[in-house]
């Protein structure tokens, strides 16, 4: 996520480990710019209630990633190869299968698999363009 500020989501409060919940990198302005843009999308497409869902579901995903990649002891910014990658996904589909048409199990495999090289990728491009601090 490019866009962020207002103050982490989590507050900068810890978890009952000493670890802090989410991290600074998850921002409420990222949060609610990632909705946003998914849901403008959606409507552009014509498809705005799902395209909203697909979207909160992806950013939901990223905490609740992020989150478990907290208690796991990677520290905010780490690379976490795979569970960085899917996690948006998979919640993504979760929240857009609440409402027809619903992607049929090729499709969310589709997805799954073509995130993980396009979500890399990009990652370097904007790494590159140091729109990033790390290339993951």
């Amino acid at each position: 996520m490019l866009i962020h500020g207002g103050g982490s989501i989590d507050g900068g409060r810890s978890w009952s480990d000493g670890r802090q919940i989410l991290g600074n990198h998850k921002t409420i302005i990222g949060f609610l710019a990632g909705v946003a843009v998914g849901t403008a999308i959606a409507l552009l497409q014509g498809n705005i209630i799902q395209g909203f869902l697909f979207s909160l579901g992806a950013v939901f995903g990223d905490l609740v990633f992020a989150f478990i990649k907290r208690r796991l002891g990677h520290p905010p910014g780490a690379p976490w190869p795979i569970g960085d990658q899917i996690g948006f996904v998979i919640f993504a589909i979760l929240f857009g299968s609440l409402v027809e048409p619903r992607p049929d199990l090729l499709q969310d495999l589709t997805l799954l698999l073509t995130t993980i090289p396009v979500h890399y990728l990009s990652n370097l491009f904007a790494w590159g363009l140091k729109w990033k601090k790390n290339p993951w």
